[in-house]
C-alpha cells in the first residue's frame, strides 16, 4: 500500500477535492479547493480525474514522507519546488514544500489521488461543519491506484491570479462606486469561510426589514461595520446582511490565492461580461 506520512503539516493543510455542491438546503456549503483551477490542472498532469483528492497547503507549505514513493505534481502558489510538472518521488524520500512567498495556497496532487473516506460524496475537509480536520504530524493518507497515464501537456499559464476582482451588482447593491474606487486590504482574521476586508467604510442600504436568505459563493456582504466580507468556500448558507455584489465565477479561484494584508481592488462588470469571461476561461482549460 502506497501512502503519505505527514512530518510537518504547516500552518493549515487539508484534504480537498472539488467539493460537495447541492447540500445548501441542509446548511452545508460546498467547501472544496479554494483554487479549484490549480487542483484540476494538477490532477490532469498526473492522469487523475480532475476532482481527485489532493492536499491544499496554506502560506507555509508542509513536509511529507513517501515510504513507497509516488509521482506527484505541485500547482498553485510557487513553493521553491518544481511546479506544474510530474515529479517522481523515490521510496523513502521526504518532500519539503514551501514557504509560499507570493500567494496563499499550493496543491500537492499524487498520481492515483488520495484514497480517503467520502462524506456526502466528497473528500473535502469542511472545518466549519465538522467534516474532517486539518492534518497533523503523524497522519497517514493512503494513495489510490493510478487511473490514467501521466499527460505531457502545456499548462495554460495565462490563468494567472488576479488582484483586481471583477464583480456584478448584488441583490442589495449599494456603495459599488466607492467599493471600486479604493483598494481594500485582506485582514488577518480571514479564512476559508470568508475574507474580511479593511478599507473605506461603505454605507449599508436601509433594509431594516430584510429577511435572512440564501447566500452564494463569492457574495460580498456588508455588515453594520461597513467593512465588506467576501463569502468563500466554507461560507454560511444563509445570511441577513446586504449582499452588495458578487465576485464573478471566472475570478473565484483568485480569491483562494489572496494573502492576509494583501491589497485587492474591484471592477464592476455587467452580467453578460461575467458569462463571457467564464466561457473564455473554460475554453482555455479544454
Amino acid at each position: 500500500m502506497s501512502y503519505l506520512r505527514v512530518l510537518a503539516p504547516g500552518m493549515f493543510t487539508t484534504v480537498q477535492d472539488l467539493g460537495r455542491p447541492g447540500y445548501g438546503l441542509v446548511g452545508v456549503s460546498p467547501s472544496g479547493a479554494a483554487d479549484p483551477i490549480s487542483l484540476r490542472l494538477g490532477n490532469r498532469i498526473l492522469g487523475n480525474p480532475e476532482g481527485a483528492a489532493a492536499l491544499e497547503m496554506t502560506l507555509t507549505g508542509g513536509t511529507f514522507l513517501f515510504p513507497n514513493g509516488a509521482v506527484v505534481a505541485l500547482t498553485g502558489a510557487d513553493c521553491a519546488q518544481t511546479m506544474w510538472t510530474p515529479i517522481e518521488i523515490e521510496p523513502g524520500v521526504t518532500l519539503n514544500v514551501g514557504p509560499l512567498p507570493q500567494h496563499a495556497r499550493c496543491y500537492l496532487c499524487v498520481q492515483g489521488g488520495f484514497d480517503v473516506p467520502l462524506i456526502m460524496g466528497s473528500a473535502s475537509t469542511h472545518v466549519v461543519s465538522g467534516l474532517g480536520r486539518a492534518l497533523r504530524k503523524g497522519d497517514e493518507l493512503r494513495i489510490g491506484k493510478p487511473a490514467g497515464l501521466i499527460r505531457n501537456f502545456p499548462v495554460p499559464r495565462d490563468l494567472s491570479f488576479r488582484k483586481t476582482l471583477r464583480i456584478t451588482a448584488g441583490p442589495q447593491a449599494a456603495g459599488l462606486k466607492q467599493l471600486c474606487s479604493y483598494p481594500y486590504q485582506v485582514t488577518d482574521d480571514s479564512n476559508r469561510m470568508g475574507l474580511r476586508l479593511s478599507g473605506p467604510t461603505l454605507a449599508a442600504p436601509n433594509l431594516a426589514n430584510m429577511l435572512t436568505e440564501g447566500v452564494p459563493l463569492g457574495a460580498i456582504q456588508l455588515p453594520p461595520s461597513g467593512q465588506p466580507i467576501i463569502l468563500f468556500v466554507e461560507q454560511q448558507t444563509t445570511g441577513g446582511y446586504p449582499k452588495i455584489a458578487n465576485i464573478i465565477s471566472a475570478d473565484l479561484p483568485s480569491i483562494g490565492q489572496l494573502r492576509p494584508r494583501e491589497e485587492v481592488r474591484f471592477e464592476l462588470v455587467e452580467h453578460a461580461t461575467a458569462i463571457r469571461l467564464l466561457k473564455e476561461r473554460q475554453e482555455r482549460l479544454l
